[in-house]
């Protein structure tokens, strides 16, 4: 599950910045998906609107932190069998 939400949130977060790139060059968000989006990621507008608003940089941080510890405390656990 967390390998798939993982590569959601990195798309999201691909085509958050795209946009904020692009708006800076005074396009909209409607040719920002046209344009750039539409094809690339395949998903519909709605769907864009939806991945604008979603806080996609901080799930990911929390998310690789949480793989971090499982992972730490899966080493931690096979320390512990092992010395027993």
């Amino acid at each position: 599950m967390a390998y798939h939400r993982a590569n959601l949130l990195q798309r999201i977060i691909e085509v958050q910045d795209i946009t904020l790139k692009l708006k800076g060059k005074g396009l909209t968000q409607k040719r920002i998906y046209e344009d750039y989006i539409k094809d690339e990621y395949k998903i519909g507008y709605s769907t864009f609107n939806t991945w604008l608003g979603a806080r996609a940089k901080a799930d990911y941080k929390e998310l690789l932190r949480t793989q971090a510890q499982n992972e730490k405390d899966k080493c931690s656990d096979k320390s512990k069998k092992n010395n027993q």
